[in-house]
């Protein structure tokens, strides 16, 4: 197949790349830095600027699909005025430019994969949750739900479109549990907040994983929730994670130092409760490869 793919930079986008080229695809990946005609990894790179809406058309002709996951990192700094600006608007300008530019294609591709997150829900303490549950009410809810909406020209033109919703990627080479490590590693870490919240993860090959699988079911249209089967708790995530590295998780994070440390990222990102289940890949017999938080950890990990 010939797919493009977007945020080939990223944790998820390496990966991902790195998969297609291996099973034999060609990849075109849309940069906004200088692009190369060919990398050493044999990826083409095509520019694009989404703030300035400018991407060329003709370089997307004759492919087969797309995977869009660029985006402003989330979970990097205090969400000043600017920055909940640039998460809003690399997400939106981004998708609505891609999605408007695939439609109007002379030879249509089939199918467009464009990320989202388990953000979508808001804050929803131990209700369980699938593809059909209503959005939250909070400012990551109306990104996510903004972002989706942009994919609206791309599946107008018949294009089946997909919305990948992420929960907290493991890997060991970077993202989420790389930021985590170094106050458990120092025997620092603890639960946030009572504990009681639910994290929803998912092992950076399992990701993989559901992308190149909603890439071929066709029957998945939609929103499909890219999480583990096994959402855990905050206070149990601690505790395996501190099990796994052999440390101690005694020093917890009240919220309202979540809060004075994060600002309303905390609440959004540290504190929010999302249990939610992958009722799609299910549905669709994905197989994880870790389904279990405890191996997804000690692989990460090299434990």
């Amino acid at each position: 197949m010939k797919i493009i793919v977007t945020g080939s930079s990223g944790l998820i986008g390496s990966a991902l790349v790195a998969a297609l080229i291996r099973r034999g695809d060609e990849v075109t990946c849309l940069v906004r830095a200088a692009a190369h005609a060919r990398r050493a990894d044999g990826a083409r790179e095509v520019l694009w600027n989404p703030a300035r809406g400018e991407l060329d058309a003709g370089e997307l002709e004759g492919h087969d699909a797309a995977i869009h996951l660029a985006g402003d990192p989330i979970a990097e700094g205090r969400w000043t005025d600017e920055k909940k600006r640039r998460i809003r608007e690399s997400r939106v300008q981004g998708t609505t430019l891609l999605a408007a530019t695939l439609a109007k294609l002379k030879t249509p591709l089939r199918t467009l994969l464009s990320a989202s997150a388990v953000g979508y829900y808001g804050d929803r303490g131990g209700e369980n949750l699938t593809e059909t549950s209503a959005p939250g009410a909070d400012f990551l809810s109306g990104v996510c739900r903004e972002w989706e909406a942009s994919t609206e020209a791309a599946k107008a033109a018949g294009i089946r479109v997909v919305l990948l919703r992420f929960g907290v990627v493991f890997s060991g080479g970077g993202g989420a549990l790389a930021k985590m490590l170094m106050p458990f590693k120092l025997g620092a870490g603890g639960k946030i907040g009572s504990g009681e919240q639910y994290m929803s993860w998912i092992a950076l090959d399992d990701v993989v994983g559901a992308i190149l699988h909603a890439l071929t079911h066709e029957e998945l249209a939609g929103a499909v929730n890219v999480v583990a089967p096994r959402p855990v708790t905050n206070g149990e995530f601690t505790k395996m994670l501190g099990s796994v590295l052999g440390r101690p998780t005694i020093f917890a994070m009240p919220a309202f130092a979540a809060r004075l440390a994060f600002g309303e990222m905390a609440d959004a990102a540290l504190l929010a409760s999302q249990r939610v289940e992958p009722a799609r890949l299910k549905a669709t017999n994905y197989e994880f490869k870790y389904p279990e938080l405890e191996g997804a950890l000690r692989h990460a990990l090299g434990k």
